[in-house]
């Protein structure tokens, strides 16, 4: 197979070589080029053909913002990775190009005096989002802890839902901004979502969608107490759980070790919604690189609970959802642009006299003016 072509965008010689090099040394991966802003970028684009693209924010002449804009004019299928700081502005820019279309986002070494610590952090961190955006990165099964009875799905009743917890990595931001603001205001149950962000990155992220969400959306925060209709989003570098308390549901923080590399993880919160509601929980898996989510959605499954995952035709990357399905633990798969009408149907028909849900009235829900 021919190595991925990548072009290095970024207005900081450093970085570019720092890339370079990096990139370079894995045998998967090509630099063909590099620039030092939007519009040389643009110009080599059609000369050098990448297969994908790392883009920095801050460049003079042309920044990373405007040239997106131009290249998902010219080039809409190709996968472009912003390249970031770890600040509150960088944290900001990249949601903002991520709402332009970016198709992922990675973070500078805040250290490039450190050869071998910033090398690294390029190694974990970009190289496999390279791999995943351009589909050289396999699905692979993770073995189970335990069997499931294989009509367990057919077996099941209908739990009263409880609670929704939503998993997602790669494309969640633009994805979430699609299924959230989406659910109603009169919305019975709580939502607890784990989105991969580092710190910064999370709680802007919820205050966008907050912005335009008919339903609370805020950053988790220990001790909250789980009311109807509120979203929380775990924060960055911060596993976040929901534990039983007296007669209350309350949010638990904690900086446990990683797990699937990630922190916050989507197994972690998935597990302790299976521990605090049991049968009453709905799963939701959605796009994402990695195999996050897949011992969690058993958890769910085997205390009773369901999952279902967004397809793979409207995922950016279908590694989580595409494992849950793949390991049998998904009950059904649904585009993007069906998810929170399919959210809210089953959380209303599992809780009682309103069973006759008008799915196309939710569907076409737009999200409310704020």
């Amino acid at each position: 197979m021919a190595p991925i072509r990548i072009l290095v965008v970024d207005d900081s010689v450093v970085i570019r070589r720092l890339l370079s090099d990096t990139l370079s040394g894995d045998p998967a991966l090509e630099v063909v080029g590099t620039a030092s802003d939007g519009r040389i970028a643009l110009a080599k684009i059609s000369l050098l053909k990448p297969d994908l693209i790392t883009l920095d924010i801050e460049m003079p002449v042309m920044d990373g913002l405007e040239a997106l804009a131009a290249i998902r004019k010219l080039y809409p299928k190709l996968p472009v990775i912003m390249f970031s700081t770890l600040t509150e502005r960088g944290a900001a820019a990249t949601l903002d190009a991520l709402s332009l279309g970016a198709s992922d986002y990675a973070t500078k070494p805040s250290n490039t005096g450190s050869p071998t610590v910033a090398l690294e952090r390029i190694r974990i961190e970009l190289i496999p989002k390279i791999k995943a955006l351009c589909g050289i990165a396999p699905l692979k099964l993770l073995p189970l802890p335990a069997a499931r009875p294989a009509l367990k799905v057919q077996l099941r009743s209908n739990p009263r839902i409880g609670i929704v917890a939503i998993g997602t990595s790669t494309g969640g931001p633009n994805a979430l901004a699609e299924v959230l603001p989406r659910i109603p205001n009169d919305f019975p149950v709580p939502i607890v979502v784990v989105q991969h962000m580092p710190p910064i990155f999370t709680r802007l992220l919820a205050e966008r969608l907050a912005s335009h969400s008919a339903i609370p959306v805020e950053e988790g925060r220990a001790g909250a107490i789980l009311s109807p209709g509120h979203a929380w989003i775990a924060p960055g570098n911060f596993h976040m759980k929901v534990i039983r308390a007296g007669m209350d549901w309350r949010l638990n923080l904690n900086q446990g070790p990683q797990e699937n590399s990630c922190r916050p993880a989507v197994d972690v919160l998935f597990r302790s919604v299976a521990a605090a509601y049991g049968a009453n929980v709905l799963g939701v898996v959605m796009t994402g690189m990695g195999s996050d989510g897949v011992l969690g959605a058993q958890d769910i499954r085997d205390a009773g609970g369901d999952v279902i995952i967004q397809d793979e035709a409207s995922s950016v990357v279908w590694g989580m959802p595409g494992l849950v399905h793949g390991s049998g633990l998904s009950d059904a798969a649904y585009p993007l642009d069906r998810l929170a009408a399919e959210i809210t149907r089953r959380v209303l028909q599992s809780r009682g006299p309103r069973a006759h849900f008008d799915l196309k009235s939710y569907a076409t829900l737009e999200p409310p003016a704020k």
